[in-house]
């Protein structure tokens, strides 16, 4: 059961990177909910970061808030806690 809990982390990067390449094949810019799902957070979380100005670049397109895939690796990547590392 412990080398399962050793390779998740490991599987979680390759999730991750797997989204953010598919991302940017196709649109590098996300909705909020999309954002929100890549970050594994709540969309209401998100929307709350926005307003307090504590969370990822984002930008006004076609009167929709839309987040680039690199703001949203990087804002998660700074955030990374030692106790992760």
């Amino acid at each position: 059961m412990e080398d399962h809990a050793k390779e998740r982390p490991d599987a979680d990067a390759r999730d991750l990177i797997e989204r953010a390449r598919i991302a940017r094949a196709t649109c590098p810019y996300l909705t909020a909910k999309q954002a929100a799902f890549h970050l594994g957070i709540a969309a209401n979380t998100l929307k709350r970061l926005r307003h307090q100005g504590r969370g990822p670049f984002c930008r006004m397109h076609g009167g929709s808030w839309r987040y680039h895939v690199d703001d949203l690796d990087a804002w998660s990547i700074a955030r990374r806690s030692r106790e992760n590392a």
